[in-house]
């Protein structure tokens, strides 16, 4: 396509350059964790090209010192190109293919930009397609993330809930549905409903990596593994293996691994139902730790900063304010994912580069928010009096009753108790023949909160 200027300092080349040019869309670039892929990537193919006889020692070794520094992130600034790019992403897999070129050139002693004697296609590209590098990349960063990062997040998470959930089995409250009073509860058993979304949260995690862990690398262009050596991707995949200490394998088929991404909008799933489930237990210790006084006030929060710039003393539930927020941008990102995954026309998917960046962002705000939930929040939550307080004048504690009264005499119970302001109980002494001791027996808050008591 002619000739190009591309800065003299700049380690990437005329492809990267045209695509600076062509997509001046955003300030949005690849993260690091998909940058240190590519670099695994062409630091396993080199070597992998080595072992076949398709690449001289020399060469491989000047590829690997390259792509070791890509791995080690010295070469993030050359990696310029915007994330609203050819949906294939082939400026950032020939972005990359140039720097380690040029890089490797460097290392040999010869002059940058002469593709001589390494070659961005010929070899540091050798056996392989963006059309497969970049998938491969997709699944192997976001497997190393959730591997690395957010698990152990979680696993922080759901230890402070269970320690909280223990801390709190001694706490008895009313139990609230369609935020109305309901049976009693401990407090502790909300908190293992909490840990319990969480625990589950990771189980299906693991069952997205095993759904990343499949890898396209060898299918080159359309997933017939033209000009590839058939034992190229296999190779890959286990050098790869080594290098993430994960372990990966090359697709079954090819052909639905480079034209779908099934498997990214299946682990994207996964991130959404824990960012929905961590919404869902903020939003409950939000409630729980409203008032203080004109709230619920079941449990305090920690004070970790002031919450208003008008009225002294104010404290805000801010940390679960923030992971709302995140659980917000992820539910989102999952749209913008389900999009790009409807995106895969015949051989290839179109959208490959935007998933990318929202499946790796999802990851990071999740890891972040799941330990930052743990170490400002959970670990620092009391509990009040007011719940126990109130279980006696809650309404619902009426429910034992239905047995040995019915339910229509029970109601009428609970709705002269709600009338009058008088408990359950006062108003049980005036209206049956129930004694004092049966009814203390019957309406015994704690006998509501073990299934067969």
């Amino acid at each position: 396509m002619g000739e190009f200027d591309v800065p003299a300092n700049a380690y990437y080349g005329a492809n990267t350059m045209r695509a600076v040019v062509n997509f001046p869309i955003s300030n949005l670039r690849f993260p690091r964790s998909f940058i240190r892929a590519i670099g695994q990537i062409k630091m396993a193919a080199a070597e992998t090209n080595h072992e076949l006889g398709l690449l001289s020692s020399e060469l491989q070794s000047a590829i690997s010192k390259a792509s070791q520094e890509v791995i080690d992130g010295q070469l993030d600034d050359q990696f310029v190109v915007d994330i609203f790019q050819t949906g294939s992403g082939t400026s950032t897999n020939m972005n990359a293919n140039e720097v380690i070129a040029n890089r490797a050139i460097e290392i040999m002693n010869g002059v940058l930009g002469s593709r001589e004697p390494v070659h961005p296609n010929d070899h540091v590209n050798a056996g392989q397609s963006s059309n497969d590098v970049i998938p491969t990349a997709i699944h192997i960063s976001a497997l190393k993330g959730i591997h690395a990062d957010l698990i152990p997040a979680l696993e922080q998470l759901h230890k402070g809930l269970k320690e909280k959930s223990e801390e709190f089995m001694s706490v008895i409250k009313t139990g609230r549905t369609h935020l109305q009073d309901a049976t009693p509860i401990w407090l502790g058993q909300e908190f293992e409903g909490h840990a319990g979304q969480i625990e589950r949260g990771i189980s299906r995690l693991r069952h997205a990596q095993k759904e990343l862990s499949e890898l396209a690398i060898g299918g080159t262009a359309v997933g017939t593994g033209v000009n590839t050596h058939q034992e190229f991707g296999q190779r890959v995949c286990d050098k790869l293996s080594d290098i993430l200490d994960v372990e990966v394998t090359e697709t079954t088929n090819h052909f639905q691994s480079q034209s779908s991404l099934d498997n990214v909008v299946e682990a994207s799933g996964a991130l959404k139902t824990v960012a929905v489930s961590l919404m869902k237990i903020c939003n409950d210790i939000r409630w729980l730790g409203s008032g203080p006084r004109a709230g619920v006030g079941e449990i305090e929060l920690p004070e970790v900063q002031p919450g208003s710039s008008i009225m002294p003393g104010k404290v805000n539930p801010v940390i679960p304010e923030s992971v709302c927020q995140v659980a917000a941008q992820v539910i989102g990102n999952d749209t913008a994912i389900t999009v790009g995954g409807q995106s895969g026309n015949f051989e290839i998917n179109v959208m490959m580069p935007v998933c990318a960046y929202n499946l790796l962002q999802s990851i990071e705000l999740l890891s972040s928010a799941a330990k930052n939930l743990d170490e400002q929040c959970i670990s620092g939550l009391k509990a009040t009096t007011k719940g126990p307080d109130m279980v006696d004048r809650g309404l619902a504690i009426v429910t034992t009753l239905v047995p040995h009264i019915g339910y229509d005499a029970s109601a009428a119970i609970a709705h002269k108790a709600q009338t009058t302001g008088l408990t359950i109980k006062d108003v049980a002494l005036q209206e049956t023949n129930l004694s004092e001791s049966d009814l203390n027996d019957i309406l015994d808050p704690t006998s509501m909160t073990e299934p067969g008591l």
